[in-house]
């Protein structure tokens, strides 16, 4: 199964496509307008959209630029999607407690229990990346994208697979 998990923003957008056990394509800092190309293309079988969730505080223009986007985006599927969020509230964790088991886990948290769950196969310091030469199962992932891979890995570790309907996993 392929996913295309998207780290959706205002104006640009991080995305992967993750097979389950490796990055296929990543790309930290795409346009918006070449994301909804991508979702177009249909070389996928689901998507993976990180949802906006209220967690009390007033919100702004950015905010709502960025919802829009993402219903472009499930809008646009030709396959079923899920909207993950990253704080859990119900049964499904978000993706926060499902990588990191700890609610109160920053960005450099969850990139490191990414890191952990891949093997150490690639080149360089940071071999679960790798280089060009000996790239590793995430290699191309970097800024925006590791959200996006955040977004795949709890998709794949949540999602009933054998259920083809549009689910929503909890903010």
């Amino acid at each position: 199964m392929r996913l295309l998990a998207i780290d959706p923003g205002t104006t640009h957008s991080g995305l992967v496509t993750y097979d389950g056990t490796r990055v296929t394509h990543a790309n930290s800092d795409m346009h918006n307008d070449a994301v909804l190309e991508c979702v177009l293309e249909h070389d996928y079988d689901h998507l993976a959209v990180e949802m906006v969730a209220s967690y009390g505080m007033p919100v702004g223009r950015e905010t709502f630029q960025t919802v829009l986007w993402i219903g472009r985006f499930i809008q646009a599927s030709p396959v079923p999607h899920t909207l993950v969020y990253r704080k859990s509230a119900g049964s499904i964790p978000g993706i926060v407690w499902s990588l990191c088991k700890d609610a109160k886990a920053k960005d450099a948290n969850i990139r490191r229990a990414l890191l952990d769950r891949f093997p150490a196969t690639g080149g360089g310091a940071t071999p679960q990346v790798g280089t060009k030469k000996q790239p590793g199962p995430l290699y191309g992932v970097s800024r925006h994208a590791w959200s996006a891979l955040a977004v795949a890995v709890t998709w794949f570790e949540h999602h009933p697979l054998a259920n083809g309907a549009q689910h929503e996993l909890n903010e």
